[in-house]
């Protein structure tokens, strides 16, 4: 599954200057050719410390330059994060922005038998203000201490854990949308003292750690230093969406250059690639190295890729940077471009031939990382929104009904079944953030159920924009009663015509009330020898301390992992010996190639499910299905 990446490794780390030659004062590092290169990041560049800001709009870099000159220079060094994968380390630390005096390298060091040892040093990035570490060879077996050192002037220690291999449950927080507008503006201490409570093997950020948009660097710090606590002593994912690349929405197509039209539904990127690329390499550079790591048009990298943890594998998408645009390719619907109301639109209108969702690259990593088990005997996708719809209304003064939303990964239709079969192959659960509503869902294709769970995280502070579940005909979905203490649960079509069960939604209440507004974050847990999935959401204030401590209601939910391929068998091959316990197996359609599922089975034999009449072969073998058991056999 990993290749070697030569070609591009320590991309972001070039492009952002990261050399012995940098003008850590240079005012405009983004260009000065359009209106966003010159607003960028403009309270963490230039002369910082002197900057002066008089407009009314300009709130962010008013607040950003008066926190950055009251920071006490001892915690310049002000947070990092990691990930460990196949023996390569990657370390991600921030600083506060510095002064002309001040050291502008940071030496990496572990602790062993007691004593900080020296590993790297390395300069600190301009523009952005962070550093980054990649140390081959990790022993993964074992706690180590880390220390990030900014000479003399500030430190920041943290533990690399060992990978929890060795445990059956696995522990995932997933988190999403951090809004600043809070009455606990400069700090999350309940979201982090619970964290801590869960104590989760590896956190899951899932986009829109801040909503600063072109004062990105401000933003990400205001974060980090939120999560800090969290962050330094267990593995973190943490992938960019729209808000933390200065959109409202994001259709990447495939990197190309945006007017701004109608909030970006032009598709591309407003802001300039090397501010796309600070973004991101300030938040995922600590990630493993992108499976392919061509950068998309204009120079802007990629970070999709995967992470093997205890025994779960996960795939890191990225949903709309190859997503396409609605503004000319599809007929205007609304009043909006995103945006449709039109209750009997047809809904291949809007499905055309042509457009894209993950893109051909990520189809393509998603086929190799559903073959590939090395290490693995459940898998999970992260990405930053949902592959639906699981929405009615939107908005904050004047909520209004929303038939179809294009911003969600339910649309393109065909891109949305593309990813949600892929997916289905390898009994993979979904987790993503975005949609400011949290919501679990059964994702269905050519059947209701016939796909995989699904968890959507409710926003750390749910104060930006407001989301209900609330079907029109208030009726209870189809199919086969929910046991739930919810009333509008079973089988829906979201507005785009795609298949959902609901299973639980937590709508918020009063949002003027912060304990009404619906925020929080996600747990979830995964066994790895029974093969159980229990998804958990919890409210922002909950006492979790508190042996009474309640989670939105309905929830926690139980599943186990073969759930997420709900098709239902038409036949069965002859039952097969394995060539060891616990195999992959895999089976392929003779005549179209297609694969079918891979996946990792319990025991020492098998008798392989078939959803449709066809000629099949089935492979199976240690880490992939690489040795064929049976081959050629006709299901009439």
């Amino acid at each position: 599954m990993h290749f070697v990446k030569s070609m591009i490794i320590g991309l972001w780390l070039i492009a952002s200057g990261a050399t012995a030659q940098i003008d850590y004062t240079d005012p405009l590092p983004f260009g000065d050719q359009t209106k966003w290169a010159k607003s960028s990041d403009n309270s963490a560049v230039g002369e910082w410390w002197n900057a002066v800001f008089t407009n009314s709009w300009q709130r962010y870099e008013k607040l950003a330059v008066k926190w950055f000159n009251s920071i006490d220079r001892a915690e310049a060094m002000a947070f990092a994060l990691y990930t460990h994968d196949h023996g390569v380390l990657k370390i991600t630390g921030q600083c506060f922005p510095l002064l002309p005096d001040e050291p502008k390298v940071v030496t990496l060091e572990f602790k062993k038998a007691g004593v900080w040892q020296k590993v790297q040093t390395l300069p600190v990035c301009y523009p952005g203000w962070s550093v980054h570490f990649r140390v081959e060879g990790w022993d993964h077996q074992v706690d180590v201490p880390f220390r990030l050192r900014l000479g003399e002037l500030s430190s920041f220690e943290g533990l690399i854990r060992k990978d929890p291999v060795d445990q059956d449950e696995i522990v995932v927080g997933v988190l999403s949308c951090n809004s600043p507008k809070d009455d606990e503006f400069d700090t999350r201490l309940a979201s982090v003292a619970a964290l801590q409570h869960h104590n989760p093997d590896l956190l899951f950020f899932a986009g829109d750690q801040n909503y600063t948009h072109d004062e990105a660097t401000y933003g990400w710090l205001q974060f980090g230093v939120q999560f800090a606590e969290v962050m330094k002593d267990r593995p973190t994912v943490c992938i960019t969406d729209d808000h933390d690349i200065g959109h409202g929405n994001l259709w990447g197509e495939s990197g190309k250059a945006s007017a701004g039209l109608s909030g970006a539904a032009d598709g591309g990127y407003m802001f300039p690639a090397s501010f796309v690329n600070m973004v991101e390499r300030q938040q995922c550079w600590h990630l493993p190295d992108p499976f392919d790591p061509t950068p998309v048009e204009q120079g802007i990298g990629v970070y999709y890729t995967d992470l093997t943890l205890g025994g779960i594998s996960f795939a890191i998408l990225e949903d709309r940077k190859f997503k396409s645009a609605p503004m000319g390719n599809i007929p205007p619907m609304g009043p909006r471009p995103d945006h449709i109301n039109n209750p009997v639109y047809d809904r291949a209108a809007v499905d055309l031939a042509g457009l894209s969702l993950l893109g051909e690259r990520q189809l393509a990593f998603l086929d190799s990382w559903v073959r590939d088990w090395q290490g693995a005997s459940m898998k999970v996708a992260l990405s930053q929104t949902a592959f639906c719809g699981a929405v009615h209304v939107h908005g904050n003064k004047e909520p209004k009904r929303l038939l179809a939303d294009l911003d969600c990964n339910g649309w393109p239709q065909t891109g949305r079944n593309k990813a949600v079969r892929a997916l289905r192959r390898a009994r993979a659960t979904h987790l993503c953030g975005d949609q400011h509503l949290a919501v679990s869902v059964k994702h269905g294709v050519d059947d209701f159920r016939d796909g995989p769970l699904a968890f959507t995280s409710p926003a750390i502070v749910n104060t930006v924009y407001g989301r209900w579940w609330h079907p029109e005909e208030e009726l209870p979905g189809g199919g086969d009663p929910i046991d739930s203490v919810l009333p509008w649960v079973g089988d829906y079509e979201d507005g785009l015509g795609n298949k959902i069960t609901m299973l639980a939604y937590a709508n918020p209440g009063d949002r003027s009330v912060r304990a009404q507004r619906g925020d929080g974050y996600g747990i979830v847990r995964f066994s790895k020898s029974s093969g159980r999935i229990v998804f958990e959401c919890w409210p922002r204030f909950a006492d979790v301390h508190a042996g009474d401590a309640e989670q939105y209601p309905g929830w926690p939910l139980t599943y186990h992992v073969a759930v997420n391929d709900g098709r239902h068998p038409v036949g069965y091959l002859e039952e097969v010996k394995l060539p060891c316990v616990n195999a992959v197996v895999a089976l392929t359609h003779d005549t179209t190639g297609e694969l079918i599922y891979c996946y990792r089975v319990k025991g020492h034999t098998f008798r392989a499910p078939v959803y449709s009449k066809g000629i099949y072969t089935l492979r199976a073998g240690v880490d992939s299905g690489d040795r064929v058991l049976l081959q050629g056999v006709k299901i009439d």
